[in-house]
């Protein structure tokens, strides 16, 4: 018997409790573990604890993720644990650092997280630009078999006709259609499917992933600043005791944990605004051997008997070109 919507979404509700309670506990225990770097190396220089706070935090997910899927054959949300990092965070900072922090500094930070939180719920409830056909359904088709790829292509090129009376002229978007194996759906302007927002980035949703960026970046900053008040007026560094408490050490841990989530992130925005800049997706500079649109065929010098292919980016057409187009077709 066939499911209603109703049951369906009480079914898909019912599944993702335990997943985002696996990623809240699994939050605190990474906090908890990175509190150890403090605890027994305080007498380290801090880059030396930064080094072993990041070797630590890798060896965990590692070892969490194989827990996960060895022992508990459980999954986890990476949505829910970015959720519940930025409430460990908040949580951290309103009954330990914002006892030395202004009260405008302390206005400015939680309106900052606020904002955060909405940003983090649009993006993974927001359409990035899936595009529907009349073709039987992905699930429909074996996964891995070779007839996959072949119905793909075709119905790309239904797709890609069907979208030429709506888009851009010159914009290139008719043909940048793509398919997602991850939300088995076919995404205009995919860039890629970001696993911690559990959505595909795409032509609707790019500027709001680039806002949530920057928003992720400007906090932790904030949350830095707050953070070194709190130390310069408690004196935690100029005075590091024998036996520090949990609170002295989970402010030293979470300095490091933010120090290393803005490095990533800050190369990641980086990576972002060179792709807005030259019009290119981080899908189609991967896999770019796949679409035929980037190749360059180079015909063999003499002696030589094979064509090489060489990458181009047909979509560029100058910075300023491309950013204009980029913030046109975001609707």
């Amino acid at each position: 018997m066939d499911e209603t919507p109703d049951e369906r979404k009480r079914s898909g509700r019912s599944k993702s409790i335990g997943p985002c309670v696996i990623s809240c506990i699994f939050v605190f225990l990474t906090h908890l573990v990175l509190s150890l770097v403090p605890r027994f190396f305080s007498a380290s220089s801090f880059l030396t604890q930064l080094a072993l706070s990041a070797l630590l935090l890798l060896f965990f997910l590692g070892f969490g993720g194989w827990c996960r899927r060895t022992l508990l054959k459980r999954r986890s949300s990476a949505p829910a644990f970015v959720f519940f990092n930025i409430l460990f965070i908040w949580g951290f900072y309103i009954s330990v650092i914002s006892q030395a922090v202004s009260l405008l500094n302390d206005a400015v930070f939680s309106c900052e997280v606020v904002f955060l939180l909405i940003g983090l719920y649009s993006i993974i409830t927001s359409d990035p630009g899936f595009v529907t056909n009349g073709f039987a359904s992905s699930d429909q088709v074996a996964e891995g078999s070779v007839s996959e790829v072949h119905i793909h292509e075709k119905e790309l090129e239904v797709l890609a006709s069907g979208l030429s009376d709506d888009s851009t002229e010159g914009s290139g978007l008719v043909t940048r259609v793509r398919y997602c194996r991850i939300c088995k759906a076919y995404i205009k302007g995919l860039d890629h499917h970001c696993p911690a927002f559990g959505n595909c980035i795409g032509q609707k949703n790019h500027p709001l992933f680039l806002v949530l960026l920057f928003g992720l970046i400007i906090t932790e900053a904030s949350y830095l600043v707050c953070t070194s008040l709190f130390v310069a007026k408690s004196g935690l560094l100029r005075r590091p005791s024998l036996e520090p408490t949990l609170s002295e050490n989970l402010t030293v841990s979470t300095i490091m944990f933010t120090i290393l989530q803005l490095v990533w992130q800050v190369l990641f925005v980086i990576w972002h605004i060179y792709c807005v800049c030259f019009n290119i997706r981080t899908d189609e500079w991967i896999n770019w051997k796949k679409h035929p649109e980037f190749q360059l065929l180079v015909q063999p010098q003499p002696g030589k008997n094979f064509t090489s292919i060489k990458f181009r980016n047909p979509y560029d057409k100058g910075i300023r070109q491309n950013v204009k187009e980029f913030l046109a077709l975001r609707a």
